[in-house]
């Protein structure tokens, strides 16, 4: 099939697709929205263009791809894969290949990927589900412990989206994870489950991954095994919403270069959350995911150690878990106590800035008490009972609140010291305090942005609402809920619209194309006139131009200048 006529014949298909179709193929062939096509026979050029074709290739599936590495010139390809490749405008209707997406095609593929061996492995032995089972419940622990580190402080991104060295470092010494490298594989996980979201700059944990962080362990392992599931790339999926066998992976998209590294990734993630041993084999448990049905959680928890709800409080201000404590009372534990180690059984430490930081995030002393006293299997202890007293009676010295008349923020304090203290602290610039005649301290920043800076600054602030009541305040910044996915129709809306407008007289568009690249290229064509009288004659002109809805062109035989209304013309041919 000559180009040309390849590019006629993609225009007319695409003429004949719905509006959710097109926009469909352009989504797929990475096709800009601000493209400047004025029909489909620019559309058509465009996307049987090398590049354009070299960008679409590396998404398509192993039959897909593999129908076009067996497709010979002017043969169609195999029913099962015509209608995709059709989808795509890499095949045409009837199922051939364009001459183009051949040629693309031979260019593309890399040397011996369609014959690679899949590895052999290890059989599936109880020590394996045994690991992968306690690979649950570890990678788990990770994730909350990156959850709640990155609540506390913003994961910082570089130019690539990935993970900044100094973040690696935080995590691991934080003991969210082992190593640099563990801290990459498992931040990814948690984006590509929604459990965290980004900004320009950070991973910011999101809603979803705030609710998880309260969820039982088994609960939060399931939904993340079922989103994994989901977030697979199409090419490892199978048509029952399972996937495909791992070992095929990193075949499953032969003109992707980066095939293997995705598969590697991909099977890393699922061997981290337990649904593959060490070795690839899919576990007892997620046998039922793996086919596309809901997962099967009975035999993992028989094989998870059981959850704590009690804690031993000690008198030298520590609090030893017995046990997994359960996550809910983990997390806000850890509001008011430093982690020590993680294990079936952790330690936590209290001091006096821990205790601190519980009250300022909205805590009180005795929320303290009753919240220490209801997990305690030996009460609470006199020395952690005065650490409570003591700091709660320090941290109310200072009193953050909005006035309800005026709306600027007042701060209040019986401390003489504290009051000039803060009226001269240059840390405290940006909140611009004044002082009153009242001997309080006003400011035009928010109530809650002054607050803040005071409790950055090491001052016992505490926000309190219009009656005087202490108020909690969300420091954390949540990443924002994931807008919905823009339908590709309205994201191409205008384009199609224009496509649409250009195609009302596809046949003279076509002739006008073709005799435009006939007069850039000074070629030869044999045109077919319609005379007045109703019969038509050849002219085999030298095309030199084109304009004013004429074309213009050296008669070659009669050798004379001659003007054509195109309106006159009902074929054109290229002279060979």
């Amino acid at each position: 099939m000559p180009e040309t006529s390849a590019q006629r014949a993609l225009a007319v298909a695409l003429s004949a697709r719905s509006d959710d179709e097109l926009a469909t193929l352009f989504a797929e062939r990475q096709i800009s929205p601000s493209s400047t096509w004025r029909d489909m026979f620019d559309a058509a050029e465009a996307l049987l263009e090398p590049a354009s074709i070299a960008r679409g290739l590396p998404a398509l599936p192993r039959p897909e791809a593999e129908a076009l590495i067996d497709a010979s010139p002017g043969e169609p390809v195999p029913a099962p894969q015509r209608e995709r490749l059709a989808s795509r405008a890499l095949v045409g209707d009837d199922g051939i290949p364009f001459p183009s997406v051949i040629d693309a095609v031979r260019e593309a593929l890399p040397e011996g990927s369609t014959d690679a061996e899949a590895p052999r492995r290890a059989p599936l032995t109880p020590e394996s589900v045994a690991a992968a089972s306690e690979a649950a419940f570890t990678n788990a622990a990770c994730v909350a412990d990156i959850l709640l580190q990155t609540l506390e402080s913003p994961l910082g991104r570089i130019g690539t989206g990935s993970l900044g060295a100094t973040e690696r470092r935080r995590l691991v010494d934080a003991g969210a994870v082992s190593t640099p490298a563990e801290a990459d594989l498992l931040v990814g996980l948690a984006a590509d489950v929604g459990l965290l979201g980004a900004n320009d700059r950070a991973w910011l944990v999101s809603s979803a991954g705030r609710e998880w962080l309260r969820l039982p362990t088994l609960e939060r392992w399931s939904r993340t095994a079922g989103a994994l599931r989901d977030a697979l790339p199409g090419a490892y999926r199978d048509a029952d919403g399972g996937w495909i066998p791992t070992e095929q992976w990193a075949q499953a998209t032969p003109f992707d270069p980066d095939a293997a590294d995705r598969a590697t990734l991909w099977i890393r993630r699922l061997v981290r959350w337990g649904l593959l041993d060490a070795a690839g084999h899919v576990t007892p448990w997620a046998e039922p995911l793996s086919h596309g049905g809901e997962i099967d959680t009975s035999a993992l928890r028989e094989l998870l150690p059981p959850e704590v709800d009690r804690v031993y409080l000690q008198n030298d201000l520590t609090a030893i878990a017995p046990g997994p404590l359960a996550p809910h009372l983990d997390v806000r534990l850890r509001t008011m106590a430093a982690r020590e180690s993680r294990a079936q059984a952790s330690s936590y430490r209290f001091s006096a800035a821990t205790i601190g930081a519980a009250i300022t995030a909205g805590e009180t002393a005795e929320s303290l008490r009753e919240f220490l006293t209801s997990i305690s299997l030996t009460g609470l202890p006199q020395p952690l009972a005065y650490v409570i007293e003591r700091t709660s009676a320090e941290h109310g010295r200072v009193r953050v609140a909005t006035e309800p008349e005026t709306q600027l923020t007042r701060v209040r304090t019986d401390d003489e010291t504290l009051l000039r203290s803060m009226e001269v602290d240059q840390s405290l610039r940006s909140i611009a305090l004044n002082r009153t005649d009242d001997d309080e301290l006003i400011s035009h920043v928010s109530a809650d942005v002054v607050f803040w800076a005071l409790t950055d600054a090491h001052y016992p602030a505490v926000a309190v609402d219009a009656e005087g009541n202490p108020r909690a305040l969300e420091r954390a910044k949540l990443a924002s809920d994931a807008a919905p996915s823009a339908d590709p129709v309205d994201t191409y809306g205008p384009l199609l619209q224009r496509l649409r407008a250009g195609a009302e007289d596809s046949d003279a568009a076509w002739l006008e194309r073709e005799l435009d690249q006939a007069v850039r290229a000074r070629a030869v064509v044999d045109v077919t006139v319609r005379l007045p009288d109703g019969s038509a004659r050849v002219f085999r002109l030298e095309a030199t131009g084109l304009g004013g809805g004429r074309l213009r062109g050296r008669d070659r035989g009669a050798d004379v200048e001659r003007t054509l209304p195109l309106s006159h013309i009902d074929g054109v041919a290229l002279v060979d």
